[in-house]
């Protein structure tokens, strides 16, 4: 019987696959969220929310880029992945010795 994928294991696979996407949509559900609650603090003007938004979505960032970089450190470590790009052809790739 094969085994099959934790629902974990695939979540975690699309995200090596797709490192900058994951990052992206980070950064907009992080603007996005952080926008929505400063709206709701009626003390601060306008520019000063925006300003906490886009500090808060940065922030987040940049965890989110330091966790694709534990994830690529972790792939290229264990070998999970190769390491040349997909879209590059195995037969123009030379290896030096």
């Amino acid at each position: 019987m094969a085994e099959s994928k934790t629902k974990l294991e695939e979540i975690r696979k699309w995200v090596s696959d797709h490192k900058l996407r994951t990052v992206g949509c980070l950064w907009l559900s992080g603007i996005t969220g952080s926008i929505a609650y400063n709206w709701s603090q009626p003390a601060m003007k306008t520019s000063v929310k925006i300003i906490h938004a886009r500090l808060h979505a940065q922030a987040l960032t940049l965890a989110a880029l330091a966790g694709a970089a534990v994830v690529e450190y972790y792939d290229h470590k264990t070998e999970a992945t190769n390491r040349y790009p997909k879209f590059l052809p195995p037969e123009n790739i030379s290896h030096k010795d």
